[in-house]
């Protein structure tokens, strides 16, 4: 089967006409954020929200017509909307630099504290190191779950092996699913249903808000901490949550290339103009250990994310090996540190979890 390539995708949206504008919305450039991985696609459409209704017709379009073409099994498209420039926020309610969590932000029912990871970028590890955190924070006695507000490419289901649906308790709350002993919801885990009406409204920010406050999280007992793996970048999802959720710290991971350690100080920033507090970085894939003799080599170079810390006076938290055995319990639905808990790479997990834990 042959790959499906951004080009075939972009062909095909160009088919569909703005309702109202008289040319495509490719064109109009409305596309954004198209991510292809495998069979999934994913797309926002960026919009005018006074809009937002006719323009829900037109996503649903822009799914039906993907879904047709052979090779692509899964679509995930959303609407958002950039915030006018017009409309700053006043300057009473800027908030000084490091002065805690903004006046709205609010703690989500069911959780005693918040953390969210981050990456200035895609395909630094993210997801395997968020959720090796969430359940070797869970090792160390602390009731844990993570949520996975990756919209276009949601980690967590893969990582953690699930394949079943959530549902929906008496009071219309939705019960997230346990693995391993932790707590895990995703959007992943609805996106073969209709995403608009499970979200309850097309927008992304509104999306996440829905998902945050609609998820019993406490159903096995409140929560001492929740992992938020959010999607790479500084986009919607990120500054929503810096907005409304009481996040009492973020992790930036990187890798130590210095084009990954130029995006991680963009995310590092971002956090700190929205005053949420950053425990720390943490360099992934920090060396390759060789898994037949055990040779290092730097093949990323090496040592780029503490340098970074140290500059920006801010903690560096570990290094985390490229090694297969992470690799293959991650893809295998199996995460090291519930596989192979007494491991060397599950040890350094813990570590990082002691830190981390020594901040809440």
């Amino acid at each position: 089967m042959s790959q499906i390539t951004r080009e075939q995708i972009l062909t095909i949206l160009q088919s569909i006409q703005h309702p109202k504008k008289g040319d495509d919305i490719v064109t109009l450039g409305m596309v954004q954020g198209l991510v292809i991985k495998g069979g999934e696609v994913g797309f926002a459409l960026n919009i005018d929200p006074a809009e937002a209704e006719i323009m829900e017709q037109v996503r649903k379009s822009c799914d039906t017509k993907l879904r047709q073409v052979s090779g692509i099994d899964k679509v995930a498209s959303v609407l958002t909307a950039e915030r006018s420039p017009t409309k700053e926020i006043p300057a009473a309610q800027s908030p000084v630099k490091g002065s805690g969590a903004l006046k709205n932000a609010k703690k989500i029912s069911g959780v005693k504290h918040v953390i969210a990871v981050a990456s200035g970028k895609g395909g630094v590890g993210k997801s395997t190191t968020a959720v090796n955190l969430a359940l070797a924070l869970q090792a160390i006695g602390l009731k844990t779950g993570i949520f996975d507000v990756d919209i276009y490419g949601p980690s967590i289901p893969t990582l953690l092996g699930v394949t079943e649906k959530p549902v929906q308790s008496e009071d219309k709350k939705i019960i997230p699913i346990i693995k391993y002993g932790l707590t895990s919801m995703s959007l992943g885990y609805l996106m073969k249903q209709d995403t608009a009406t499970i979200w309850r409204g097309p927008m992304v920010m509104s999306a996440v808000k829905q998902m945050t406050n609609d998820t019993k999280w406490d159903v096995d007992g409140e929560l001492d901490v929740l992992v938020l793996d959010l999607p790479p970048g500084t986009g919607d999802v990120q500054l929503t949550l810096a907005q409304t959720i009481d996040v009492d710290g973020a992790i930036v991971v990187s890798t130590p290339q210095d084009i990954a350690l130029i995006d991680a100080r963009k995310g590092l920033d971002m956090f700190q103009k929205t005053n949420t507090e950053v425990f720390g970085i943490i360099e992934n894939m920090s060396y390759f250990l060789c898994p037949s003799c055990g040779e290092k080599s730097d093949i990323f170079g090496h040592g780029g994310a503490r340098e970074t810390a140290e500059k920006l006076g801010i903690d560096f938290l570990g290094e985390i090996p490229l090694h297969m055995d992470i690799r293959e319990t991650s893809d295998n639905g199996t995460p090291i540190v519930a596989h192979q808990p007494d491991s060397d790479h599950a040890a350094i997990y813990m570590d990082i979890a002691r830190k981390v834990a020594a901040k809440l």
